[in-house]
């Protein structure tokens, strides 16, 4: 693009994401959790609050031939959709614009001075919940959209598409998306701002998502707990969960069984090398303590093993007492919260067969092993996209960042992707985010890198100035 517009477009998004920071950091505070850690997000009223807040917002924003819905379906968490016709009049394509507004639980270990949910700006960092995953993206998408209208650039129709369902595994939106199918219409390329970067310096595009399976894994012993004089006779409902959880993967290594396992396809196995080389923060980006060292010192084994291989992980417990109050008994159970990334092209259905046929098997001693709260989600391998549109993504990078565009490899999961790839399977796919070094995104001291986002907002902004002509052609 031209250098004038180059600098417009970016005049217009700083200036325009900055005076909407304050209503970012007022939606921040409302302490509005996904359905999965909020026994009451029918009823309390948190995630509709802050679905309004940001209706709010976007129609403070005044974009032409805006169309504003707040959908709330009996049963399901609440929706917010936006459609813009199409500059010129002709809604002959259509640009799919995702984002989130739920968030994960506070979590513990903030920093002195820091929250989750009294946002704070710091070193050009807006520490909050919520704010980098993901409520940044609402905002990017309304300051992208209006910036363009403003400039008397073209936009195609767009659609936007803010659930408040993503960090419980984004089952409600699809009741919405079915509801509104003949509204929506065919999709020409979703844009995705709920992802991963590798670094602050270049616009990173996602092509792969590993999938998940998650449980909530009890082990019962006893109907009730008994003096620790009985060990050597009563097995230890702990040391039964360690030999099942071995089952699945490697106590030394962490290597995860064959099971879950798939062959890299080689397209991504080289794309993979060649990301590695420029991913210099993929083993210092951790807040590793003390000494502790990653699981290889090698970028490309760190790097694949984050991406395409499964992994374990324990991300919560039941039963144990803290240590303050516990005395000498044996507990009667052990409940661990599981969580099992699988690699992108990995079936998440036979994953989680899997999942609970190894921990429920032939367990030791006859112990009871119970499953809740068990799901799974697809992982995502991206189809091509066209050489015109990788053109315009790596120009808007020079542009914004002056350094090219990378494809990159998300060792988390958007269990939406694939199910809009399924439904969509002629459009093209822009996943990106700003969760890079220190974002820390799920954990204590969640923080947005301010310049960077308005980066990102300006890629997308030109990006979507750019694509009009082509896709009016598909």
């Amino acid at each position: 693009m031209e250098s004038q517009k180059v600098e417009q477009i970016r005049n217009m998004v700083w200036s325009s994401f900055d005076q909407s920071l304050p209503v970012l950091i007022d939606i921040l505070r409302i302490p509005s959790m996904s359905r999965e850690f909020d026994p009451e997000y029918l009823t309390n009223g948190l995630l509709m609050e802050t679905v309004k807040s940001f209706e709010k917002y976007i129609r403070g924003a005044n974009l032409k031939n805006a169309q504003i819905e707040i959908h709330s379906d009996e049963g399901f968490s609440p929706f917010l959709y936006v459609e813009v016709d199409g500059s010129d009049g002709m809604n002959d394509g259509t640009v799919l614009l995702y984002g989130h507004m739920d968030k994960q639980p506070p979590f513990t270990g903030w920093r002195d001075g820091l929250s989750a949910y009294d946002p704070k700006i710091i070193d050009n960092k807006l520490y909050g919940r919520g704010g980098a995953d993901d409520g940044y993206a609402i905002m990017a998408s309304i300051i992208s959209i209006k910036t363009i209208q403003e400039l008397g650039l073209k936009h195609p129709r767009i659609i936007m598409a803010f659930e408040a369902d993503e960090e419980s595994g984004s089952q409600h939106i699809y009741h919405y998306l079915e509801k509104l199918q003949s509204k929506i219409g065919q999709v020409d390329l979703v844009i995705a701002l709920d992802a991963s970067c590798g670094s602050y310096d270049r616009l990173w595009v996602t092509t792969t998502l590993r999938g998940i399976v998650v449980g909530t894994v009890t082990v019962q012993v006893l109907e009730e707990g008994i003096h620790s004089g009985a060990s050597g006779n009563v097995p230890s409902s702990f040391r039964i969960f360690r030999q099942l959880l071995n089952r699945i993967d490697n106590p030394q290594t962490g290597d995860v069984v064959d099971e879950f396992q798939v062959i890299v396809p080689g397209k991504r196995y080289l794309e993979t090398q060649k990301t590695a080389e420029v991913f210099k923060e993929v083993i210092t980006k951790f807040p590793f303590h003390c000494n502790t060292q990653p699981v290889f010192q090698d970028r490309f084994r760190v790097y694949l093993n984050k991406i395409w291989r499964a992994q374990l992980s324990v991300v919560g417990a039941d039963d144990l007492p803290n240590c303050i109050q516990a005395g000498n008994v044996l507990l009667p159970k052990t409940t661990l919260k599981l969580s099992l990334r699988i690699p992108p092209t990995k079936n998440h259905l036979e994953a989680k067969e899997s999942f609970v046929r190894l921990l429920t098997t032939d367990v030791p001693y006859n112990a009871t092993v119970t499953i809740n709260a068990l799901r799974s989600g697809p992982g995502f391998n991206a189809l091509d996209n066209q050489p015109y549109l990788d053109s315009i993504i790596n120009q808007a990078s020079l542009d914004y960042y002056g350094n090219e565009a990378t494809t990159f490899g998300d060792g988390g999961a958007i269990y939406l992707m694939t199910h809009l790839q399924t439904i969509y399977p002629k459009a093209q796919f822009l996943i990106i985010g700003v969760l890079g070094t220190g974002a820390n995104e799920h954990g204590p001291n969640e923080c947005l890198d301010l310049p960077n986002v308005k980066k990102l907002i300006s890629c997308i902004t030109q990006i979507i100035s750019e694509v009009q002509p082509h896709i009016k052609k598909l």
